[in-house]
């Protein structure tokens, strides 16, 4: 049995290249967000924020999550930004998801981009529920996702000048571990 779930996370972990390629782009995430209960909201009164697609996780004792992003000021595209998360402690299975971070103000804003930022393990994320749908064929890809105010399981509120929201996009796992978020920032 153990095997099994070893092999399972090894084949999730080395397709995960792949399935970014078909991830949703920065801007149907963003779309998911916007139309996300409390997410929503921030949009309106943000200095900025950094967007996620998909960011993949695993684990088993010893964990892992990555994934690369876009930072957005004012609405307009800024720079590339990379997350990438080490965790320790009982935990086992994979999962993507995508994540979305809001600034405040220009001071939360600039910390995120002054080069290598860090959430402690005790940051926490406002999960959203989402029921999403993708398509791809040979005329395009389809995204959409069903989304209602009630879908988000807890308000968000800034902490330090930045507010997080997940939106869970497939796989499962059991976690019950330690770790931070550490992100790179590159101007565009």
């Amino acid at each position: 049995m153990h095997v099994r779930l070893r092999n399972l996370l090894v084949l999730f972990l080395l397709s995960y290249p792949y399935t970014q390629a078909l991830a949703d782009s920065y801007q149907d995430t963003i779309k998911v967000f916007r139309g996300a209960g409390e997410s929503g909201q921030f949009f309106e009164h943000c200095y900025g924020y950094a967007v996620f697609p998909t960011i993949g996780k695993g684990g088993i004792g010893i964990g892992g999550a990555h994934g690369k992003g876009r930072v957005y000021a004012g609405g307009n595209y800024v720079g590339n930004t990379a997350m990438t998360q080490i965790t320790f402690g009982l935990q086992l299975g994979g999962q993507a998801y995508s994540e979305m971070i809001f600034f405040e103000d220009k001071r939360a804003f600039d910390d995120f981009t002054g080069g290598n930022f860090e959430f402690g393990a005790q940051a926490t994320a406002v999960a959203i529920t989402a029921g999403a749908s993708a398509q791809a064929g040979t005329t395009g890809t389809n995204v959409g996702a069903s989304i209602s105010k009630s879908d988000s399981t807890t308000a968000g509120k800034y902490s330090k000048g930045m507010a997080v929201f997940t939106v869970a996009k497939g796989g499962l796992m059991y976690e019950a571990s330690v770790g931070g978020q550490k992100f790179s920032y590159k101007a565009k």
